[in-house]
């Protein structure tokens, strides 16, 4: 059974270095991801995501109870976003993530799962910014709309309606590529 957050982190804070190497590697990959959409770049993502865990490590700030991974996200989107002052920072864009296709037993399955990737994206690539991080969030990082509200700073009503906008818009590029019975 994996460890809560909150457990890690407890230890991480009586001084176990272990429990934080723990925390970083469950998250280190999704939170690298998720900072390439905003930044557009691998390894100033790699170095962002070090930055939002070395500051955690450092200011050792009270964390709410289940609420380890969106203080960790939200920590590293104000890095990112503080980064890019400069240039537009409100793009979150799924261009640049690299995707690894799946391993399958047969190569008619493998391509027919690249072809689905490659139309989603497409189509996810199709949709405004915001509607894409609010999806992000919520089905790729499997956040609560609260976490997600939080990282996103606004309130769970605003996450359910850029919800539902973005997958109605998410339908409406899907149906132009030819796919009717995409599922909720």
């Amino acid at each position: 059974m994996t460890e809560k957050d909150e457990i890690l982190y407890s230890r991480f804070l009586d001084g176990d270095t272990a429990s934080y190497d723990a925390l970083m590697l469950r998250y280190g990959d999704s939170l690298t991801i998720y900072l390439q959409a905003i930044l557009h770049d691998g390894q100033d993502a790699e170095d962002m995501m070090v930055e939002a865990f070395a500051r955690i490590m450092v200011k050792k700030p009270r964390i709410k109870e289940g609420a380890f991974k969106a203080y960790l996200f939200k920590t590293a989107r104000n890095l990112a976003l503080r980064f890019l002052s400069g240039r537009r920072a409100d793009v979150f864009s799924l261009d640049d993530l690299a995707y690894e296709p799946a391993a399958s037993e047969y190569i008619e399955e493998h391509l027919a799962a690249e072809e689905q990737k490659r139309i989603l994206h497409l189509c996810l690539d199709r949709i405004d910014p915001l509607l894409k991080e609010a999806l992000w969030l919520i089905y790729f990082e499997d956040m609560s709309y609260a976490e997600a509200a939080e990282i996103m700073k606004v309130n769970t009503k605003k996450i359910d309606h850029l919800l539902t906008r973005a997958k109605n818009k998410l339908r409406e590029e899907l149906l132009k590529e030819g796919i009717s019975h995409a599922h909720e």
